[in-house]
């Protein structure tokens, strides 16, 4: 099959970019986009509790203001805020709602004297505002800052004030995502087109990749806009960029992949066109498995509830296959009408270097297995027990600057209210015996709630357009986001509530905290089922690769294993060294999807190659030797350039996205370097022709005459026939 498509691809170059450039076109121009959304409780599935507190809510209270900002106003002195003041600040307030037209998606300004704090030391004025996306977004942000010129000017001389909520954070931290994510863009450029360089010193085989994958990357998004219209589903603000880290990293892995083994084959004096017929022959078993098993992790995710992670699946997949396509025909095309022109001006490809690295690592790893691979399993194992101890942490806003306005307006505000002013525990009653709900039954219940556990005051009851539901706000003393917040919502809280709820009344508790603890619920759950199932998909595809059920008994808990000790390493980095409350909620999918589907990459050709080299007659640990040989500069090149990627995310202000960087850098580096150039090799030497079983990797009968003299001082390992 790969010999017939070798065959063609590098025989009709010209035809084959022409249908594949056609077909992009047509794609890109009439495929429809995938629609994204950013609340995260979008996603839970409809049975959560928290879920339905939401919905009973925005029928019962449709005036509510989609989203929110807040003003936090203090003295100047640092004094107490005077009924002269609190007049001053709600003639403000007036003034501004009068103006509010010139503030996009700004519904008003609001403020009372009791939102004057108890201590008198801040004055709120709440901002309800308009859900914005796109354009309506740039001006939703402009508004803001806007209306920070403004204050000054209608507060006067002795007030001032910060702006502050979850619309000012997102104006405050915009430059930084912004800074973060275009700092990665320019480093994976910069890795993928620098390491090839240095690699080939060849420019345009370093530019190569970089035009092919942006083409495949728009051609994937016009599939998986096509996708979500069938499938009926929505993505999150994120997987445009998810996207576009994992087909450049399949993407130049797939492309070095192909590019070595040229390269090799050149080296040996085979005729330039059957060199290149024979590397995709020869890579493209290798590549297809990868493809698929990256591809079957990503569908696996299909299997969560968790509708971020369901969206993720097929859109992913959808993008390594197309990658995988790519790779074993656009490339191949490139270089079969460049020919050795690819490598210009470099000579080096005429000739195999001497007494390389990966030369003298094979040997390392052809002479001592047992060594080798027992150090790089105590090194992944000592790195795991690290999951013991992982947290998980819902606080995005700790993740940013400190020293933005809208996070000093928080701090500020925390002088005089409780933490969980502006993100309540919302407890929602829904009569249950068809008589309307009293404001005095709830206030009931806010009187008791009072002294329930974590609780640092009530808002007044409300009730709604339909007098059977009403709603009392829960302000928490603590962080409301923190872990310790929302266990305490989901183990105390949560429980407590229900048992205090008026007669004939059922309640619902929603809010931030309560979403994050379903979320927690969730990913636990999502994961528990994920990853067993992408293990066995795996080992079927590794099955199928290498016709053996031995070999994907020990490859797939190695991949799990990698897994396990990266998050680990998170955990004693992070938690232990940086004292951090937890790792950002979603970094175990995160790292699912970099560390344990990626990865499997260097696995795959790493097991590929020592099957192919066992085929060749060698004994086993010449076998590994040579593996390590040929494969490892590979392994080594594509593993430099997704951590590289990655470890540039240790810049960013951002702390969660250090965590990610860090993480996943890690991780790819453990893959690359650990499992694929010494564990694997090390444990297929010492099982020997068993890794094998039930198939035959070499020869029925040895070679004729002596095999390489070298071969000699590899003590013999496993069985030989």
């Amino acid at each position: 099959m790969f010999a017939g498509l070798a065959r063609f691809v590098v025989r009709h170059p010209w035809w084959t970019i022409v249908a594949w450039l056609a077909a992009a076109v047509v794609i890109i121009a009439f495929s429809p986009k995938l629609t994204t959304e950013s609340d995260q409780g979008e996603f839970l599935p409809s049975g959560y509790e928290s879920v339905q507190a939401v919905e009973l809510e925005t029928d019962a209270f449709p005036q509510q203001a989609e989203a929110s900002s807040l003003i936090v106003v203090q003295r100047s002195d640092g004094g107490q805020i005077t009924p002269q003041d609190t007049a001053k600040i709600t003639e403000a307030a007036k003034t501004l709602t009068a103006e509010k037209d010139e503030y996009p998606t700004v519904q008003g300004f609001i403020t009372s004297p009791e939102l004057v704090a108890p201590n008198k030391s801040i004055q709120l004025i709440t901002v309800p505002m308009e859900m914005a996306t796109g354009a309506e977004a740039q001006e939703q942000s402009q508004a803001i800052k806007d209306l920070r010129e403004k204050l000054p000017e209608v507060l006067g001389g002795n007030l001032e004030a910060k702006v502050g909520g979850d619309i000012a954070m997102f104006v405050d931290n915009e430059d930084s995502f912004t800074q973060s994510f275009l700092l990665i863009t320019v480093a994976t450029f910069a890795l993928i087109i620098g390491l090839i360089l240095l690699i080939f010193r060849a420019p345009l085989a370093a530019i190569l990749p970089i035009i092919v994958i942006i083409v495949t990357e728009q051609l994937s998004m016009g599939l998986i806009g096509s996708a979500s219209k069938l499938l009926d589903f929505s993505g999150d603000d994120s997987l445009q960029i998810i996207l576009t880290i994992v087909l450049f990293g399949v993407g130049a892995d797939y492309y070095l992949f192909v590019l070595f083994r040229y390269r090799e084959l050149l080296r040996a004096g085979v005729e330039r066109k059957e060199a290149l017929i024979r590397a995709v022959e020869r890579v493209g078993e290798v590549i297809t498995s990868a493809a698929a098993a990256i591809a079957a992790t990503f569908i696996v995710l299909m299997l969560a509830s968790f509708g971020i992670f369901a969206a993720w699946g097929p859109s992913l997949a959808i993008g390594v296959v197309v990658m995988g396509i790519t790779s074993l025909t656009v490339f191949p095309a490139l270089l079969s009408i460049l020919g050795t022109a690819v490598f210009w001006p470099s000579k080096a490809w005429k000739k195999e270097p001497k007494g390389t690295v990966s030369t003298k690592l094979g040997g390392l790893v052809g002479k001592r297995p047992a060594i080798v691979a027992l150090a790089a399993a105590a090194v992944m194992i000592a790195l795991s027990t690290g999951v013991l101890g992982f947290k998980s942490n819902y606080d995005f806003q700790s993740s940013f600057p400190q020293d933005t306005e809208s996070a000093m307006a928080m701090k500020d505000m925390e002088k005089g209210f409780p933490a969980g002013q502006t993100r309540p525990v919302k407890v929602m009653f829904e009569s249950t015996d068809g008589q309307p709900l009293t404001k005095a039954e709830l206030d009931a219940f806010g009187a008791e709630a009072k002294s329930l556990p974590g609780v640092g005051g009530v808002a007044p009851a409300e009730l709604g357009q339909d007098p059977k539901v009403g709603r009392v706000n829960l302000l928490l003393d603590g962080n409301p986001v923190s872990n310790e917040s929302i266990n305490l919502v989901k183990d105390e809280l949560n429980p407590a509530v229900h048992d205090l709820a008026p007669e004939g009344t059922k309640a619902y508790v929603g809010g931030e905290a309560a979403i994050y603890a379903d979320i927690n619920k969730v990913v636990n759950r999502d994961l528990s089922v994920i990853l067993p199932v992408a293990g066995v998909l795996i080992a079927v595809i590794l099955l199928l690769l290498l016709r053996s059920v031995v070999a994907p008994l020990y490859l797939v808990p190695a991949v799990l294993l990698g897994y396990a000790a990266t998050l680990g390493s998170a955990v004693f980095v992070f938690q232990g060294l940086l004292g951090e409350p937890g790792e950002i909620f979603h970094l175990p999918i995160m790292l699912y999807l970099f560390v344990l589907a990626i990865g499997t990459d260097y696995n795959i050709l790493m097991t590929a190659r020592l099957r192919e080299e066992a085929k060749q007659g060698h004994a086993p640990r010449k076998a590994a030797a040579l593996a390590v040989q040929h494969g490892g500069p590979t392994v080594a090149a594509a593993g430099l350039i997704l951590a590289g990627t990655f470890s540039v995310m240790l810049l960013a202000s951002v702390s969660m996205l250090q965590q990610m960087g860090f993480s996943i850098a890690l991780g790819i580096a453990l893959s690359a370097f650990v499992m694929s150039i010494f564990l694997v090799p090390g444990v297929t030497a010492l099982l020997g022709e068993r890794a094998w079983w039930p198939g035959r990797a070499g020869p029925k009968e040895p070679p004729a005459g002596s095999a390489d003299p070298a071969e000699e001082q590899y003590a013999p390992s496993g069985t030989r026939s």
